[in-house]
């Protein structure tokens, strides 16, 4: 079997040797193999564009490439990509892409060509093993020539043995040979064609060559063979963007695909009064193409941004539904309907909807900035950010997002990163401590932290990254800022302030503000007081300014103070001054409204008189409740008389049912139940007797009960 490969394998390079030099070959245009006029079309550094075979501008349009002119970069992790260049004629246009930004160019593709109807033309998912299968000659499981002359019956052929031959396949068929020494006996294929002179038979040892008469067997092969060669490189896909026209103009392309996140890092000097703000951008060329000489612009925004699956085919599965074949038709019946009337009315809700206004947004709240400036400033020869005068890009709005366009082009080669300048302005600052009221409040001594309190001054939006403080000249830590707006101010902190320590101390009571009643209802109104007292000692010899950042209670006002320097949906800030070698205190009070609500007519009489003592409810609404409670009093003794009464007539029934059971066991003849019979009718007289009471019992009860309630709802208190 050992030779029977090495023999298939020697016959398919005699086999691809005969197809390459034949002429039949020759004659495909451009459009059919594109990529065999690339040297490697996984690494290609700009879009190649070709003209048809046989064109005057072919050897001088061939060589040129579409440049790439201008990238811009998001902060989101894409880059939009924008090629422009002169073509003459008909051209197409490959680009290359990795297969995972397929979906992204598909969705995002834009082709520039005032003299043209482009299209765009790509290999499926699918493409090597589906297009393979479909072609006259089917290599997607190539194992040997002998192999796919077999597959080939009935083609016509012509083999040189070197004798030449023509006919048409009928097959090929094993036979054994005869032993050779250290071999054994080996299968070797002969081939047997259909000629004018009958069947002959050839051992494929003796062709040296041999073509398809059928022109399209061979397209189909060159097609196959320049499939397999392109899938060498499994990550790449090709567009072909066909741009026929006349004349020499430009064209542009452009796309989005992923690209590494553009960063940012910034350097603060605090030595003056005036601080210094330098922001680098560093930007990444991971691709596999060297930037040359383009306009580089870095976007600032949070886009939507999302993958599509427009690359692979997708084929949907559709329901199957029964012959249209006539049968009996079905008895219906119809609602009544009406004109006019369900329109006009739709109409008139639409309109009203239309002309209707949404409520006008919340005003953001206005901060006040009260600059105080460094007291330890440096000179100026002391300032760490000196002597350096960087070009600094172009900042432009663009839509909702914020564009930085450098100054000159780029130059990045493929797999490097750079550092490029973004800001160099003065900026206002101002030197603090910040206390952390959340950290406090979790147990312990806690230092503020050393801060600069910034207002963004530098004519621009600054985007989010870590930042580099020097103060007096030296390395005085890192801080971290997101997105900063215009005129914005921000808080960064850098340190700890080691010579400053803080405590916290908490308490909470209750407290009856108002009481009302009204209609039977008592309404007390209580406040839920939450006090926060922060202690600072400072132990350095100056005094300091410090932010209190005090976490905001859900659901409370603020009583003291009685105001914020500045807040946020989740704190309050406070600007305290410590002074030196001290203590210093302060003291943070909110406020949480309760609302109870009472119904008096269910209250029982121990809840009753546990409101009029209590000091903290006004004396007039104890007065009314101390009145109520003599009404609740007389309703609560009369409703005692009539459970009484109720309970001795129950006692009753219940003796006089036992009498009638011992009469009738005795007789009523008999001495004993005349005795039982006697017993009997004093015990109805003592019924009749007790029902006259009960009526005087029921309507003493209404009387108090109706008193009650008459008294309770008249209150208006």
């Amino acid at each position: 079997m050992h030779q029977s490969l090495r023999f298939s394998l020697t016959c398919l390079g005699v086999f691809l040797g005969f197809l390459l030099n034949s002429r039949s070959l020759s004659a495909q245009a451009v459009y059919d193999q594109p990529e065999r006029d690339f040297d490697d079309p996984g690494t290609a550094s700009q879009p190649r564009f070709l003209v048809p075979a046989g064109s005057e501008e072919t050897s001088r349009v061939s060589q040129n490439t579409l440049p790439l002119r201008r990238l811009t970069l998001f902060s989101s992790g894409l880059g939009f990509f924008e090629h422009q260049g002169q073509i003459t004629g008909s051209a197409v246009i490959t680009l290359p892409f990795k297969a995972v930004e397929v979906n992204d160019v598909l969705k995002s593709l834009v082709i520039g060509d005032p003299a043209s109807s482009p299209t765009v033309v790509y290999p499926s998912e699918q493409t090597l093993s589906r297009t393979l299968k479909s072609l006259s000659i089917d290599l997607s499981q190539y194992s040997g020539i002998a192999e796919i002359l077999d597959s080939l019956k009935g083609t016509e052929i012509q083999v040189h043995t070197p004798v030449s031959i023509q006919g048409r396949i009928i097959g090929v068929e094993y036979r054994t040979s005869e032993a050779v020494p250290a071999r054994g006996r080996e299968e070797e294929p002969y081939l047997s064609l259909y000629t004018g002179q009958g069947i002959r038979v050839i051992s494929l040892k003796e062709v040296s060559s041999f073509v398809f008469q059928d022109p399209k067997i061979n397209t189909d092969l060159n097609r196959a063979l320049d499939l397999i060669m392109n899938s060498r490189n499994v990550d790449t896909r090709n567009l072909q963007i066909q741009l026929p026209g006349e004349g020499s103009r430009e064209v542009s392309l452009s796309y989005v695909i992923p690209t590494p996140v553009w960063k940012v890092s910034y350097r603060l000097d605090l030595s003056q009064d005036m601080a210094t703000l330098q922001g680098w951008a560093i930007v990444d060329n991971d691709s596999d193409t060297d930037w040359n000489n383009l306009n580089l612009a870095l976007v600032s925004g949070r886009p939507v941004s999302f993958i599509q699956n427009l690359y692979p085919p997708y084929h949907l599965t559709r329901p199957v539904l029964p012959l249209a074949i006539p049968g009996i038709a079905q008895a219906q019946t119809y609602d009544s309907g009406w004109e006019g009337a369900p329109r006009a009315r739709y109409a008139e809700e639409e309109a009203r909807a239309a002309a209707s206004t949404p409520l006008a947004s919340p005003q953001p709240l206005r901060k006040e900035r009260v600059p105080i400036p460094n007291a330890d400033a440096a000179p100026e020869s002391n300032r760490a950010l000196t002597g350096s005068a960087l070009e600094i890009p172009e900042g432009q709005i663009r839509g909702e997002q914020f564009e930085f366009t450098l100054p000159k082009p780029v130059s990045l080669a493929r797999q490097q990163s750079t550092m490029l300048p973004l800001v160099d302005a003065s900026v206002e600052a101002v030197k603090t401590l910040v206390f952390s009221g959340v950290k406090a409040l979790q147990g312990g001594p806690v230092h503020p932290s050393l801060s600069a309190e910034l207002t963004n001054t530098a004519g621009i939006p600054l985007p989010p990254g870590p930042i580099t403080v020097y103060d007096g000249s030296t390395y005085g830590g890192d801080g971290l800022f997101e997105f900063f707006p215009e005129q914005e101010k921000r808080l960064i902190s850098y340190g700890d302030e080691l010579a400053v320590t803080g405590y916290v101390s908490q308490r909470y009571s209750r407290k009856i503000s108002t009481v009302t009643v009204q209609q039977g209802i008592m309404r007390i109104n209580r406040k839920l007081i939450y006090e926060t007292q922060y202690t600072w000692k400072n132990a350095s010899n100056t005094a300091k300014r410090l932010i209190l950042e005090h976490p905001i209670t859900r659901d409370t006002i603020l009583t003291e103070p009685v105001s914020f320097d500045t807040r946020t949906d989740t704190l309050y800030r406070f600007v305290q001054t410590l002074p030196a070698a001290e203590e210093f205190s302060s003291t943070v009070t909110e406020e949480q409204a309760l609302v109870e609500q009472i119904t008096l007519t269910q209250l029982s009489l121990p809840s009753f008189i546990s409101y009029t003592r209590n000091e903290a409810i006004p004396e007039q609404v104890r007065s009314a409740l101390q009145q109520g409670i003599e009404l609740k009093q007389a309703v609560d003794a009369a409703q005692q008389v009539l459970v009484n009464l109720n309970a001795q007539r129950e006692r009753l029934i219940a003796e006089q049912d036992r009498i009638r059971r011992n009469l009738e066991a005795a007789g009523n003849q008999t001495q004993q139940g005349q005795e039982y019979l006697k017993r009997l009718l004093a015990q109805d007289e003592a019924i009749d007797h007790l029902y006259s009471r009960l009526e005087e019992a029921e309507k003493t009860a209404q009387d108090a009960q109706a008193a009650y309630d008459t008294y309770i709802g008249s209150l208006n208190l």
